[in-house]
């Protein structure tokens, strides 16, 4: 059963306390990445990868569940990959102020780019084009929850003492590539040197210090906590009498982030959008507590 699997494929994180965010030159502290601060975290765990398509659609299949981008009827396709036909259908519209993102009418999880994709042979990919609301739906099925931001960046950090990126201190230590990020001109060429333009497979590049997949890149991943706007403050936890269209934090950066435009693929550095909101770049894993 996918539920089991799910919860078996949750890795355990020790507790202790980790120096949580950075003052990197190359942050950006209007994200309130900073300061470094020591946190506390109790011992709990979360997925090895982030959920696949195939993961999802049994979920879908077993609830009967409608995400928000198909009762919306449309959602964001970064405008290189929206798929040919959508172009043909004139199912895309260009919106103020968001250059290089596309409203693609019938896009959703099993058509990442809009009419005539499909994720056929994406099953093991990140599913994306989930808002908050659904990731929240689905752990709530498999029995599991968001992480919180601390969490995720402990986990993320996988042992490792301040480090810029999740395996260390150079983007592409000998030249290797160690995630799926943007290579090239952004936004305009993505050379794909790390073997990838859109999404790969959850399992791809090499794993952090605890085991964990794409703690970098690939896809932003929803985190439980709400966005606090105030500059310098502590990020919040979730509040259940929050508003519902509350910014929710995301992390990890995606296939999309580059240097010299989004650089979020560090391991401090955050994100946000509203809970009802979906993109072809932001999916989630699961976390539990540890009893």
């Amino acid at each position: 059963m996918v539920r089991e699997e799910i919860r078996h494929d949750l890795v355990l994180i020790p507790a202790g306390t980790f120096l949580m965010g950075t003052e990197d030159a190359e942050g950006f502290p209007q994200d309130r990445e900073g300061p470094v601060r020591p946190v506390p975290v109790e011992a709990f765990r979360i997925s090895r990868y982030t959920i696949t398509n195939n993961q999802f659609r049994a979920f879908l299949e077993d609830t009967g569940y409608v995400t928000e981008a198909e009762r919306f009827g449309w959602s964001y396709v970064f405008h290189l990959l929206v798929h040919r036909t959508a172009r043909r259908r004139g199912h895309v519209k260009r919106l103020p102020g968001l250059e290089w993102w596309r409203a693609v009418k019938g896009a959703c999880w099993k058509h990442p780019e809009g009419h005539g994709s499909s994720i056929t042979d994406r099953g093991d990919h990140p599913v994306v084009h989930v808002s908050h609301n659904d990731a929240r739906e689905f752990c709530q099925w498999s029995g599991t929850r968001l992480p919180t931001e601390t969490e995720w960046e402990c986990a993320a950090r996988g042992g490792l003492v301040q480090k810029r990126y999740v395996w260390g201190d150079e983007l592409t230590p000998e030249g290797k590539h160690m995630c799926n990020i943007w290579q090239g001109e952004f936004p305009r060429i993505n050379t794909g040197e790390d073997g990838w333009i859109g999404t790969c497979p959850v399992d791809e590049f090499e794993p952090n210090g605890y085991g964990l997949y794409n703690m970098a890149g690939n896809v932003w991943e929803w985190c439980a906590d709400l966005w606090d706007g105030a500059a310098g403050d502590v990020p919040v936890a979730p509040d259940a009498h929050a508003p519902p269209d509350a910014r929710r934090v995301m992390r990890g950066g995606s296939y999309l982030c580059h240097h010299s435009y989004c650089n979020r693929y560090r391991v401090a550095a955050r994100s946000s959008n509203t809970p009802d909101s979906s993109t072809g770049n932001c999916g989630f894993r699961c976390a539990a507590d540890n009893s």
